[in-house]
């Protein structure tokens, strides 16, 4: 039992696991053959589980529940995923809500299609040494990395990515657009229909935005738009993603998000005309000076469109005034001369 006592590390842990600890404390290279000619590694590091969320909280057997006795009764496991998919379900007894979760993510729709390398929630967490999520929060897309090297390294070269890899806590990481437990199939177009909301969930907060002196009105101005407004009338529809019209991501990008002011943006007005070109082939170098970016017309910016709307404000109202004071005139003279 040389582990208790030993150390403030594991200090918590609760006695009825030095029992278990007895056997998987000791030897760092304990381990079992598998028949696909993998070592599953059995050993355990009271010092590391000691300072895991679950160190002093949990029992070996509260998620080990078949191991009631010694020796242990054998399992047909044939390879390390064996035992990870059978543990899987382990989890919901106490994370009931963020397992029910996983039903609706795709890595479970995958896994359902038989493909066992999709994420279970131990490729995310861990298994004797989790640590909560978000300390540090950089470890959350690092986690993703593990399977999305391809796309992590693009995030990371982001402007978000670079300023999260800082340490700003405001810019998002991949379960901030995502989300952890319930993550959607980005390819079937149900999350970029989501974008506006979920890039106008810190792009609309004035408290976050004025620190980096970005506009709030990104989604108001984008709403008004043709894009935004064909997307408004698009919404529940079965439209699919190519005839979908245009969201944040199709003009900033997903991953690779540039601030504007970045020669490799693809907003960047260099490069707007060949960002418009992904979904208007045709467009000429004029094209995107249709667009009035994210700005609301003034006297000053877009003066045309400010002086055309203006005259829409004043002359509607007029003339529905006016014909609502004829008809009224009308019934009256009618009521009069009777």
């Amino acid at each position: 039992m040389m582990w208790v006592g030993a150390g403030p590390a594991w200090a918590g842990i609760p006695a009825e696991q030095d029992d278990c600890l007895g056997c998987h404390g000791g030897d760092a290279t304990m381990s079992m053959d598998l028949p696909s000619g993998e070592k599953l590694g059995v050993y355990v590091d009271a010092a590391v589980f000691g300072k895991s969320v679950h160190g002093e909280i949990l029992r070996c057997t509260d998620c080990h529940t078949e191991k009631t006795g010694y020796p242990h009764e054998s399992k047909p496991f044939a390879s390390k995923r064996d035992v990870q998919v059978a543990y899987y379900e382990q989890c919901k007894s106490c994370h009931f809500a963020n397992y029910t979760k996983t039903l609706d993510g795709v890595h479970y729709a995958v896994m359902a299609k038989g493909n066992r390398k999709a994420a279970l929630c131990v490729d995310c967490h861990g298994s004797h040494d989790i640590q909560r999520a978000s300390e540090p929060r950089t470890r959350i897309s690092q986690t993703c990395a593990k399977c999305h090297d391809g796309v992590f390294k693009v995030y990371a070269s982001s402007v978000h990515g670079r300023d999260a890899e800082a340490g700003n806590q405001d810019v998002p990481v991949c379960t901030d657009c995502h989300k952890a437990h319930d993550i959607l199939d980005p390819k079937n177009g149900a999350l970029s229909m989501r974008t506006p909301e979920i890039c106008g969930r810190c792009h609309t907060s004035e408290k976050m935005m004025s620190k980096y002196k970005l506009s709030t009105k990104v989604v108001d101005t984008y709403l008004k738009d043709f894009h935004g407004m064909s997307a408004t009338l698009q919404r529940g529809t079965k439209a699919d993603r190519k005839s979908f019209a245009a969201v944040c991501t199709d003009c900033h990008g997903v991953h690779d998000i540039q601030k504007s002011s970045d020669p490799t943006s693809h907003t960047m007005r260099a490069n707007l005309v060949q960002t418009c070109q992904k979904c208007h082939p045709g467009a000429t170098k004029n094209f995107p000076d249709a667009w009035l970016s994210h700005y609301e017309p003034t006297p000053q910016k877009a003066t045309l469109v400010w002086s055309v709307q203006l005259f829409y404000k004043l002359i509607i109202p007029f003339m529905v005034g006016g014909l609502v004071l004829q008809i009224a005139l009308h019934l009256w003279r009618v009521v009069v001369n009777r």
